[in-house]
């Protein structure tokens, strides 16, 4: 049996991804299963049809658990969506205790006081997230446990998510036969799978690009600033390129895909396209130039979207080591370098991280990293074990099994 099963689940637009993967003592991973499912019943990080998603999930882990010869029976899944709103509140406890050090109970009074603050009737609490920590005013502080002193004050980004988005996404989970362990918000997830230490504490910006939403993260000393979701994502570049040229959606998201550039800077040679035709269409041939402009357009404001957000939020200075690119959407060519353009920062496009050399190549890919990121807890520094494994006989064994038992009552009734 394996030790420390761990399993994710990301619901995307486009594609729902499990997978079932071991924690390992030097703290990676060994990706065990992974099984992908076309997405149906989910638009924009939200369920849409609870049935058809339950299939969904249901045939991803079936291919997963194939693979590892594991049965899970919980997991961690990704939120995301545009009902996923943020804010940032500072709250204090005393200490009370004769020595006033600081102990894990003063934490736990510090999230307990921030559950009692007043949100929204439909909104839940997904995450209490610490920025800081302050011990009678003296700021800066990561971990006050051990300290001493008499007033314990944190910063807190605060991650609120709809309640009724969240029980329906437990409605499918369930209905595929699983039970949620934690839910982890998409761009917490991915950060944790793609950027490196000194990227959280120098300053990062990430964007995970994916089929209908793009979710951000601003991490400064190692410590989430700022996040938000937006509903500007690669479905919206595929409808545009089908709108203007006159195509169907597949064909649209293969000239995406194949011959698209996220700005025309990054275009080697700008050559003719064939373009199939519907009906009685003829086929037409466009320059990779054209195409080009209508992907850029989307991109580029895509990306003056989230410019605008994080200098509204203040955090556009806090940025030093540059933007992290992730999701589908950014396999875009072109796309860091667009990056670059808009936010005038350096860019380069993540890919999930500390997997073992055992682990399936399929999931060292940008499109993964969220799925890769719900294996680690809310801020990627510890594994999450919320997995009862069960290993699967196969067939052969459980005749064997059989034949067995059979055999041993006979000569028990003798």
């Amino acid at each position: 049996m394996k030790k420390n099963i761990i399993a994710g689940l990301d619901l995307g637009t486009t594609k729902v991804c499990a997978v079932i993967a071991e924690q390992l003592e030097d703290g990676k991973y060994e990706i065990l299963g992974f099984g992908v499912a076309p997405s149906i019943g989910l638009s924009k990080g939200l369920v849409t049809n609870i049935g058809k998603t339950a299939e969904a999930i249901k045939e991803a882990f079936s291919i997963a658990s194939n693979k590892a010869g594991l049965l899970v029976t919980s997991v961690n899944v990704g939120v995301a969506g545009e009902h996923i709103t943020s804010m940032r509140h500072r709250n204090y406890v005393t200490i009370t205790n004769e020595e006033h050090e600081i102990t894990k109970e003063d934490l736990h009074r510090l999230e307990t006081d921030v559950r009692t603050i007043r949100i929204p009737s439909d909104r839940q609490i997904l995450h209490i997230i610490p920025e800081e920590f302050f011990v009678d005013y003296q700021g800066g502080i990561d971990s006050p446990i051990g300290m001493s002193g008499t007033r314990l004050e944190a910063a807190n980004h605060i991650v609120l998510a709809s309640i009724p988005a969240i029980q329906n996404i437990k409605k499918s989970v369930e209905r595929a036969g699983l039970q949620v362990a934690n839910y982890t918000l998409q761009p917490i997830a991915s950060s944790s799978s793609v950027l490196d230490e000194n990227e959280k504490d120098l300053g990062v910006l990430l964007i995970d690009i994916g089929g209908g939403t793009t979710d951000i993260a601003v991490i400064h000393r190692k410590a989430i600033k700022h996040s938000k979701v937006f509903g500007v994502a690669g479905n919206q570049v595929t409808n545009d390129i089908r709108e203007t040229l006159g195509v169907v959606t597949e064909e649209a998201e293969n000239l995406k895909k194949n011959y698209g550039y996220a700005t025309a800077s990054a275009i080697i040679k700008d050559e003719d396209i064939l373009i199939r035709g519907v009906g009685a269409k003829g086929n037409t041939k466009i320059p990779t130039s054209l195409l080009t402009q209508i992907i850029s357009l989307r991109m580029h404001e895509l990306f003056s979207l989230i410019d605008n957000e994080i200098r509204k939020a203040g955090f556009k200075n806090k940025i030093k080591a540059g933007v992290v690119l992730t999701g589908g959407g950014s396999l875009l060519k072109g796309c860091p370098e667009l990056a670059e353009e808009v936010f005038g920062l350096p860019a380069r496009i993540g890919v999930p991280v500390e997997l073992t050399k055992n682990s399936v190549t399929e999931v060292e890919k940008p499109e993964y990293a969220t799925v890769i990121g719900l294996l680690k807890d809310v801020m990627g520094s510890k594994p999450v074990s919320v997995s009862i494994a069960v290993k699967i006989k196969n067939k052969k064994e459980n005749v064997l099994s059989e034949t067995w038992k059979k055999f041993r009552q006979f000569f028990d009734d003798l």
